[in-house]
């Protein structure tokens, strides 16, 4: 199906509709060329829009403020804009709450009245205590885009740490609370990133970068250092700990034990294209740390929790799937707890003397306790199949907490106890949802090589499947990370106005363990694309929706996702959302930590994988005189994670080569102060309406 087949019918359907009218084809900034080559093993490969790459520069400011002029233009006069925004503010003004952590005679919690930018800790004694705010990031700007990152409590629970992010950039300041009068001290850590705090005594470890030299947002970090603080001193007499100069692509955290008595210091090394993770262990008051096997490793180990000198640790060496087994340090001894199994182990927590193993069994959580022994004692008798998270505390907790969510199912926190081995329900939200009024339907439909690849769709109850049905299908499909179902009022909204949502688990995720991670990685990308474009072609077949009506969605490596399919088969797709995408295979990795992805993808470096990333390389693959579909790039100037530079040059590069024989808008929009993904509720709602306003405008569809 060629796309000029029916794109007048859209039209006329958009003339016709009462309130929507068509809009005039944009007329598109002149971005300017510079004679940029590259020669990748002897391809020569033009990079005319290099410039792009130059965030601090006054000529891509004036870029990214004539391309936001344009599109807000566009958008702006979409009649119904403000009406979904409204009801997107009516859906979502409901009073959240996250899981709760015990420490002494308190309960840290997060809770957001409904639409504040962000979250507000709070604590209370017991269950029935006076609420008491421990902060209130709200209060820290004018704009509400300074978010708390870390909250990281010592071990008597005298003091916390405190991380903050401004403006959704990854760079976080430490500040350190005396939670007894729940004051900040003058305690305060910069350039901190990709870190955690791990208090040991009167101090913590934490790790950090060296200041950046340029650009603090797109200069490459490297060099990732730890440092001791010791409380009520300044960050000049840190103690370092550990760095290794000489491999300056490598990420170092450490973590402690509960008992505080071992530090263990984790080794990636992801630049060299290794997918795990050396540790090294050093009990308190020794110098330094002592490896444990090899810092170069294709397996991952994770402490779950320690017996005296005994370390139960989470690993997948030989077991794609994930196992338990104890390391003794004294004998060096590998002993095993829990076998692999054929569903993949998700999470691990620890509480009370038990041991929470959460698996994955065709997209649904299901969750088993274990004594100390590697004994089975129960499974948690959880509501429905969805997603579960939580279980965790400490060795005397009696209870422990976890969220349960669904499609279907809002967040609602339940309480275990230990010695019942019962659930109940902690707090509910206090949303205005009947989950009776909708449909959930999990499929498996095939890929190109016959692979079954499961889907979840929602939609609500009375809908006819006869192809005419706005659907939204969102996907992921790497990293390993598993894309489960979960609840969002936002998407309610859209489904109340007769939408479908489609959430496909494609190859490339974590949802059937490592071998099918593995069959998405590197050289095995196309995997990831056949399984999106065959969701696509199956919802079509059957009648959910149709081409002209079906909208894809997906942010960071969803968004390279989105960008190649579009490249591949345009035909198949009517709207799309390429959000904070890595778009240039070429290079990304020489941005901020994108050398830490090469695992996943390879390197333009090496000729084999030049090969097969230039194949679908987001930005070198996009056609001249193909009609796209109607594109809507989203980014932010304070994403230091996927730099903006490359949705810049891939919105130019579209505009270029397709907007001149493409009749839909080609256009990008680059939020302020946000990051890797909005950075406060205001802006993540503004998002969602200008997307489906542009969703409904293109299909010729009216919000009602």
């Amino acid at each position: 199906m060629k796309r000029f087949w029916w794109f007048p019918a859209v039209l006329i359907a958009l003339l016709a509709s009462g309130n929507g009218r068509a809009q005039t084809k944009p007329v598109y900034p002149q971005t300017k060329t510079v004679d940029q080559t590259d020669n990748y093993h002897g391809v020569t490969v033009a990079d005319p829009y290099r410039w792009l790459e130059d965030d601090r520069s006054p000529e891509t400011a004036a870029w990214i403020k004539a391309q936001n002029e344009l599109t807000y233009q566009q958008l702006n006069q979409i009649p119904f804009k403000d009406k979904i925004y409204s009801d997107l503010e009516k859906v979502n003004n409901y009073p959240r709450y996250s899981g709760p952590r015990q420490k002494g005679d308190y309960l840290y919690f997060y809770k957001n009245d409904g639409l504040q930018n962000q979250s507000v800790l709070y604590r209370q004694k017991g269950q029935s205590g006076k609420l008491e705010v421990v902060i209130d990031p709200n209060t820290l700007s004018e704009d509400g885009t300074v978010k708390l990152t870390v909250f990281s409590l010592s071990k008597t629970g005298a003091f916390a740490v405190l991380g903050f992010s401004k403006g959704g950039s990854d760079w976080q300041e430490y500040r350190v609370m005396d939670l007894k009068t729940r004051q900040l001290l003058s305690d305060k850590i910069e350039w901190v990133k990709l870190s955690n705090a791990a208090w040991q005594g009167d101090g913590f470890y934490y790790s950090r970068y060296p200041q950046p030299q340029g650009s603090m947002m797109a200069a490459k970090n490297e060099n990732h250092q730890v440092f001791y603080h010791k409380v009520g001193t300044p960050q000049a007499s840190d103690q370092l700990v550990f760095e290794d100069r000489a491999n300056p692509q490598r990420f170092h955290n450490v973590f402690t034990t509960e008992d505080e008595n071992y530090a263990i210091l984790y080794i990636k090394d992801r630049g060299k294209g290794k997918d795990g993770n050396g540790w090294r262990i050093r009990k308190k008051g020794e110098t330094g740390f002592t490896a444990v096997g090899n810092d170069l490793s294709d397996f991952k180990y994770n402490l779950v929790t320690n017996e005296s000198d005994r370390f139960l640790i989470e690993t997948n060496e030989n077991a794609p799937n994930g196992k338990l087994v104890w390391y003794e340090r004294a004998t060096q001894r590998w002993k095993p707890f829990l076998d692999e199994k054929p569903e993949p182990l998700q999470a691990v927590g620890t509480a009370g003397g038990k041991v929470f193993a959460s698996y994955s069994k065709d997209i649904a959580t299901h969750v088993y306790v274990y004594n100390l022994k590697g004994q089975l004692e129960n499974e948690v008798q959880l509501p429905v199949l969805g997603t579960a998270t939580g279980f965790s505390g400490d060795k005397t907790d009696t209870r422990v907490f976890y969220t349960y969510t669904s499609l279907n199912y809002p967040p609602t926190l339940f309480q275990y106890q230990i010695s019942t081995r019962k659930s109940a329900v902690f707090r509910k939200p206090e949303v205005s949802f009947n989950p009776e009024d909708y449909v959930v339907e999990q499929v498996f439909y095939p890929s190109r090589d016959g692979t079954k690849i499961p889907a979840s769709i929602i939609y609500k109850k009375g809908l006819k499947r006869d192809g005419t049905n706005p659907t939204l299908m969102y996907a992921y499909g790497g990293f390993g990370v598993s894309w489960t179902p979960t609840f969002s009022p936002t998407r309610i909204a859209f489904l109340d106005q007769g939408g479908v949502y489609v959430q496909p688990n494609l190859r490339g995720g974590g949802e059937y363990g490592q071998k099918w991670h593995e069959q998405g990685m590197k050289g095995n990308k196309q995997n990831v694309f056949d399984d999106f474009i065959a969701a696509a072609e199956y919802l079509i077949a059957k009648k959910y929706t149709s081409p002209e009506r079906l909208a894809i969605q997906g942010g960071s490596n969803g968004g390279l996702l989105l960008a190649a399919v579009m490249n591949q088969q345009p035909e198949l797709f009517r709207v799309a959302f390429p959000s904070i995408g890595v778009l240039d295979m070429l290079r990304f990795h020489k941005f901020t930590v994108g050398w830490s992805w090469i695992p996943e993808f390879g390197c333009s470096d090496k000729a084999e994988d030049f090969r097969y990333l230039y194949a679908y390389s987001p930005l070198h693959n996009i056609k001249t005189g193909v009609a796209y579909p109607a594109v809507l790039v989203t980014t932010a100037d304070h994403d230091d994670r996927v730099v903006p530079a490359h949705s810049f040059k891939y919105a130019a590069t579209l505009q270029a080569k397709a907007g001149p024989s493409s009749p839909s808008p080609l256009l990008i929009r680059v939020d302020v102060n946000s990051g890797h993904g909005a950075s406060s509720t205001k802006k993540s709602l503004e998002t969602s309406a200008y997307l489906y306003a542009f969703l409904f405008q293109n299909m010729g569809l009216v919000w009602k």
